[in-house]
């Protein structure tokens, strides 16, 4: 996930580069999207979870990949193409790669059955940071589906 959302990142500002000059119908839409949801928001699901010592386990960290990337390229594709109920179809995907981060994060417990994350002050921070970040994004597919069906 860290990976892609470092390329998805770099899209994000080539698609900015590229859609101003040319004039490209929802280019900025685009590119904010893939910065933020297709960016940031997967370095943040990538990241913390090892980092605060509660990894995925490798098939929920792939189901989590797969739905992840695969919902925002609906979500881009249905948005360009203006249809809304690709925008559900593909936020559905999101909402998988969502309940896959939280059932990781809710579910993870290291050989003796103690709790594995960090407890230091930086890691409360960013445990709290990391939940805020994945209910930021399950407040924010409703508003997208929302939009998409207003347009």
């Amino acid at each position: 996930m860290i990976g892609l959302g470092y390329a998805c990142i770099i899209a994000g500002g080539l698609v900015a580069a590229v859609a101003a000059p040319l004039d490209v119908y929802r280019g900025s839409w685009v590119s904010a999207y893939l910065v933020l949801v297709g960016g940031i928001a997967q370095l943040g699901l990538g990241w913390a979870p090892g980092w605060l010592g509660r990894p995925l386990g490798t098939q929920h960290a792939w189901w989590q990949l797969l739905a992840w990337n695969l919902g925002n390229a609906v979500v881009i594709a249905s948005t360009l193409a203006g249809w809304p109920l690709g925008v559900s179809l593909g936020s559905i995907l999101l909402v998988i790669g969502l309940a896959l981060a939280l059932l990781g994060w809710f579910g993870r417990r290291d050989r003796r059955g103690e709790d594995t994350v960090r407890v230091d002050g930086l890691g409360r921070l960013a445990s709290i940071l990391y939940l805020g970040l994945i209910v930021l994004l399950i407040v924010s597919i409703p508003v997208g589906i929302l939009l998409a069906n207003l347009r």
